[in-house]
């Protein structure tokens, strides 16, 4: 064992004191090497857009305060051959689904799989916080996670491989649909189709987090709108408490409106789903009086005849794997921001706008 292995074996044994007598952290790296923090990342995960100078100046300022990223980062790649799954909920078709296929694929390549099922704000700070402590994966997938700029800073200091699935997240590996197009191609195909008076259901999660996904998509709705020129009303846009109701919740808010919508454009095939149930309680026919349009393309919605917007969900999953492996293989990634195609799949939840819109919508 030479000097600088034998120092990287007493850093991992020990806790080490930084300038100011704390712990040595990547904030530290950075205020002695005179740059940001996010500039330290950069250089650490050997990303471009740091020059040679500069990360020589950071490896530099590293080894002077013997700073070692984890176990992981100074030792061979793979090393435990376990990768933490992180996601917001199970309890939803985009994360099962797309877990399902992570871990199938990673299991093709002898890797564990980890899950850590982080659903409130309590659960993302423990898993945050302990992590990079317990050190004990060589990956990390982030599956459609909202996150707060002091949990990204954590990322960095795992010091293993981050690739985030179904959003982006900084210069973090990612693989995504574009949401704002999708909101966009639902209006247009609504609006091709005679409608322009439409609705959109949204839903939020329990503990007030924020999801990329529904934002983008909430933008290319109003953008579209805008672009046809119809005016935005707000209250046709709806937000429900994320749950199997939520669609249900949302259709009955726009059927009660003096002036509902003749069509709806739901955040998923579940709330599409569901709002197509309340409309056929209330007595109307999908999409003779309402149109319904969903995102997703899962069974459920092919089930109830739901028009969607195919996500590919199942390509997402196999591409953000495949970043996985490419990565512990110490493989440079051909593209770190990968944007896979969506589809518009027509069904029998849509049609031509009523000829009379306003006409039996209110009734009980």
């Amino acid at each position: 064992m030479d000097q600088s292995d034998g120092r990287r074996q007493r850093s991992e044994e020990r806790e080490l004191p930084g300038p100011d007598g704390g712990h040595v952290n990547m904030a530290d790296v950075a205020q002695r090497a005179g740059v940001s923090i996010a500039t330290v990342s950069r250089a650490l995960r050997g990303l471009p857009g740091v020059s040679d100078r500069t990360r020589s100046r950071v490896l530099s300022t590293v080894e002077e305060l013997d700073y070692v990223v984890s176990p992981a980062a100074s030792s061979l790649r793979g090393a435990t051959r376990r990768v933490a799954v992180v996601l917001p909920r199970l309890d939803s078709w985009f994360s099962s689904t797309m877990l399902a296929t992570v871990e199938a694929t990673l299991r093709q390549a002898d890797l564990d799989v980890l899950l850590y099922q982080v659903s409130t704000e309590e659960k993302r700070t423990h898993f945050f916080r302990d992590l990079p402590t317990r050190r004990k994966v060589d990956a990390v997938v982030l599956i459609t996670l909202p996150i707060r700029p002091e949990e990204e800073e954590r990322l960095d200091l795992m010091g293993v491989e981050v690739v985030v699935a179904g959003f982006r997240l900084r210069d973090f590996p990612s693989v995504s649909v574009d949401d704002v197009a999708i909101g966009v191609a639902a209006v247009d195909h609504l609006v091709s189709l005679g409608h322009t008076r439409i609705g959109m259901i949204r839903t939020s999660d329990t503990d007030g987090a924020r999801w990329a996904s529904d934002l983008h998509r909430r933008t290319g709705y109003l953008d579209a709108m805008a672009r046809h020129g119809l005016a935005h009303d707000p209250s046709l846009l709806v937000t429900a408490p994320y749950g199997v109701d939520a669609g249900a919740i949302g259709m009955e808010q726009l059927l009660d409106l003096d002036d509902p919508p003749t069509a709806v454009f739901c955040y998923s095939d579940d709330i599409a789903v569901a709002a197509e149930t309340v409309a056929r309680r209330r007595g109307l026919r999908v999409p003779e009086d309402v149109s319904l349009l969903g995102v997703d393309g899962n069974g459920l919605g092919a089930l109830f005849d739901i028009t969607t917007i195919d996500q590919h969900v199942g390509d997402q999953a196999r591409a953000a794997s495949a970043m996985v492996l490419d990565l512990l293989a110490g493989h440079d990634l051909g593209e770190q921001r990968l944007t896979l195609p969506t589809h518009l799949v027509v069904r029998g939840s849509t049609g031509p706008a009523p000829a009379h819109a306003a006409a039996g919508r209110n009734r009980p």
